[in-house]
């Protein structure tokens, strides 16, 4: 039988503020464990909270650039649980008054142009690092809390992709938005960027959406596509052998390259949502949303289609020109100087960057 595969992201991006999002510890990464941490971020009785106003005005900007609706006014709210990288047991995020909601943004695929829908943008915490040791039969775990507090923006979407190639351009996307903007650093590597995958099926054609699954421990864009690729294929099969599919969430092994269910939805924790009795709702009015405005950079498909028509050159060079701001800066620095951008383009892609 033949399916059609749904797909939705959730990104993480951590934002690339110094500071930590309610304390004044420092964000640095590899740093000696638990030597950027402080009361605040500790949890620790009797401390409050205040807002990293830079870290709000990059999740601000990020929701301005992904076209989002972004209210009067916005409030954090306490998402309660237990795990011992959370040393508060909760987590200060935004439920009820996310910071941007409706939004989109464009992917090009095959040199069309298809339309992500976002679902929400919101501003949240991170959580500590557990590690684990190495050696075989260790009985414990240790914990580093310098990540924690890390300001940590979350960005949703529609389950509007339908295979790998939309997936991977939306990734591609969303990196470069972020990097143009200087919202983040983007370094999946230190883990300042993160996807986790909602994959479904339904038999093609019909409009009814199928059990959701959602996969965590996805550490690279490659990782991404893979799992998509697995978890299609294990479901088909399921479905064709007359199985039902379990709403659930699965863990991703890079190693095995296979997920493992982690939990059923059954399962799921109550978060037990409440506003943030420490922190007063934002009010964000028309003038502090022109500040945050004059601040965007041109964005990079818009970039691109300005170098096709302006300069006339392919699809393919401008792709290349535009993947990192810092190149394109430097092409367009050139141009002004000869105005010959053919051959700056030639020499670039051809040369520069081989």
């Amino acid at each position: 039988m033949e399916y059609e595969v749904i797909v939705g992201l959730e990104t993480h991006a951590e934002l690339a503020t110094v500071s930590k999002l309610f304390c004044g510890c420092s964000t640095k990464f590899g740093i000696a464990p638990n030597t950027q941490v402080c009361p605040v971020c500790l949890g620790m009785p009797g401390v409050l909270p205040v807002m990293n106003k830079k870290a709000f005005e990059y999740a601000l900007k990020a929701a301005i650039v992904l076209n989002c609706k972004v209210g009067e006014f916005t409030n954090f709210d306490r998402k309660s649980y237990y795990y011992p990288d959370l040393p508060k047991n909760y987590q200060i995020s935004q439920n009820y008054y996310n910071l941007g909601v409706d939004g989109y943004m464009d992917i090009c695929v095959q040199g069309m142009v298809n339309r992500v829908r976002i679902h929400n943008v919101h501003l949240e915490e991170e959580a500590g690092k557990l590690i684990h040791p190495e050696e075989a039969g260790a009985d414990y775990s240790l914990v580093d809390f310098n990540r924690a507090g890390v300001p940590l923006l979350e960005i949703v979407s529609y389950p509007d992709m339908r295979n790998v190639a939309e997936v991977e351009s939306y990734m591609q996307t969303l990196r470069k938005i972020l990097l143009y903007t200087e919202v983040s650093d983007c370094k999946m590597q230190e883990g300042s960027l993160r996807f986790e995958a909602s994959i479904s099926l339904r038999k093609r054609g019909a409009e009814k959406l199928g059990n959701r699954v959602e996969i965590k421990n996805l550490n690279s864009m490659k990782s991404v596509l893979k799992a998509i690729e697995y978890e299609t294929k294990r479901q088909a099969d399921s479905l064709d052998r007359g199985e039902t599919i379990d709403r659930e969430t699965r863990l991703w092994d890079e190693v095995s390259e296979k997920s493992a269910r982690m939990r059923s939805k059954e399962e799921a924790q109550d978060y037990r949502y409440f506003p943030e009795p420490d922190l007063l709702p934002v009010v964000i009015d028309g003038r502090w949303l022109d500040e945050v405005k004059v601040t965007i950079p041109e964005l990079p498909l818009a970039r691109k289609q300005r170098f096709m028509e302006v300069f006339k050159l392919s699809d393919y060079d401008t792709s290349l020109l535009v993947e990192e701001k810092i190149l394109a800066d430097f092409f367009e620095g050139c141009i002004k100087i000869f105005d010959r951008p053919k051959a700056f383009c030639n020499w670039i892609t051809n040369d520069l960057l081989r």
